[in-house]
């Protein structure tokens, strides 16, 4: 029986619930509250820009401030080759807008798609998202989507021909299993998708924004995406998401083919802004990196200690994944976790995702480790 937790306020990492009892957020609402939760920087951006404009009349026609300052920080970040941005109400609707446009673009119908891949709950996304327990409830889907194992070159290869549109892809499948790809990967991917006239969609809606470390590890892998869509982390948990086009893929585009009522709106902007800037003179790369490597090492520690319990330990950065035996063992960990005063989140079943708030000092990851591997000793020793 799932138990019933009401938060009513929290500061960092750290969550109360309504009786007051003090909980450690090991999973960042979702990945999304990068900065940590009631963090000034985003209450500041919302009272700010609060009381100027909320929404600007015909958004289509007028622009903002606000929105201007965002595009200028996001030219800094995003891989030099996509210069266009659309700002969007979440991730899901930014990866159903780059297929839709995908399709425009080129003409064609079909999408491939990867094993193991989450790309959202609209109904386009769903039947994009290669895991049937996400698929099968909502028959009938959305046509046109084909599916290959993830980093497997071979199998896209022979999947690709003159009716794909595009290939849609995580550069680190997150839902999934934290399944990171082998070296060279994702630029062979790159590679394929140009040599068939297909487009490229890079999904960093969980690895942007300095989640695994580099802003955006479409650019340091080397990859010429044509559509890179991004949510979570971009505004810290006000409700936002975007996607950047190609120069290329936009003059193929025309007024009128994609909108939206609130995309843009100068409050989502302002608080974008605001957390991204925040990331970026924190030097949040550096911390990821040291942080996730600090818990990588720590981590791989565990997996001889207790061998009965775990099966695997991987990530990149504050992304990372702990696969346990079984389904039973994940589950009670998770459960041992909140008792202790820990959230994480079980995904895959029998899998246990770490992903915290990216600026966690040094103190509070040890702390939250130490409540993480108490749990896993105590289901271990059963």
């Amino acid at each position: 029986m799932k138990q019933k937790i009401s938060i009513e306020k929290g500061e960092g990492i750290y969550v109360w619930d309504e009786e007051g009892k003090i909980y450690i957020d090991f999973t960042s609402g979702w990945g999304v509250t990068c900065i940590g939760h009631a963090n000034p920087v985003i209450t500041d951006a919302l009272l700010d820009q609060g009381r100027k404009i909320i929404q600007n009349p015909n958004s289509g026609l007028t622009y903002s401030p606000a929105r201007a300052r965002l595009l200028s920080l996001l030219e800094g970040i995003l891989p030099p080759n996509l210069t266009r941005v659309f700002f969007t109400n979440s991730g899901a609707e930014a990866n159903d807008a780059a297929i839709k446009l995908a399709r425009k673009v080129t003409g064609r119908p079909d999408i491939i798609s990867t094993y193991q891949s989450f790309h959202g709950r609209t109904i386009s996304t769903t039947s994009a998202t290669g895991q049937a327990k996400h698929r099968d409830r909502y028959s009938p889907l959305m046509p046109n989507y084909r599916f290959v194992p993830y980093d497997n070159l071979e199998a896209l290869k022979s999947s690709l021909d003159e009716n794909v549109a595009a290939v849609i892809i995580e550069p680190i499948q997150g839902e999934g299993g934290v399944r990171v790809p082998s070296k060279g990967y994702l630029k062979e991917v790159d590679t394929l998708c140009k040599k068939n006239g297909s487009l490229l969609i890079m999904d960093e809606i969980q690895t942007g924004f300095f989640r695994t470390g580099p802003a955006f590890l479409t650019g340091s892998c080397g990859v010429k995406a044509d559509f890179l869509t991004m949510a979570k982390g971009i505004a810290g948990g006000f409700p936002f998401g975007a996607f950047a086009l190609s120069e290329a893929t936009t003059n193929k585009l025309e007024i009128g083919d994609h909108g939206g009522t609130y995309c843009g709106n100068p409050l989502g902007c302002a608080v974008s802004y605001a957390v991204i800037k925040h990331l970026m003179d924190n030097n949040t790369s550096r911390n990821v990196e040291e942080m996730g490597g600090l818990a990588l090492d720590r981590m791989s520690l565990w997996k001889n200690i207790y061998e009965n319990s775990i099966a695997n330990i991987r990530g990149k950065g504050l992304l990372i994944m702990i696969e346990f035996q079984s389904e039973d063992i994940a589950t009670n960990v998770k459960n041992e976790c909140l008792a202790r005063g820990l959230f994480v989140t079980q995904t895959q079943g029998n899998g246990i995702r770490i992903f915290p708030a990216l600026n966690i000092k040094k103190d509070e990851l040890e702390k939250g480790l130490l409540l993480l591997e108490e749990a896993i000793k105590n289901i271990n020793s059963r």
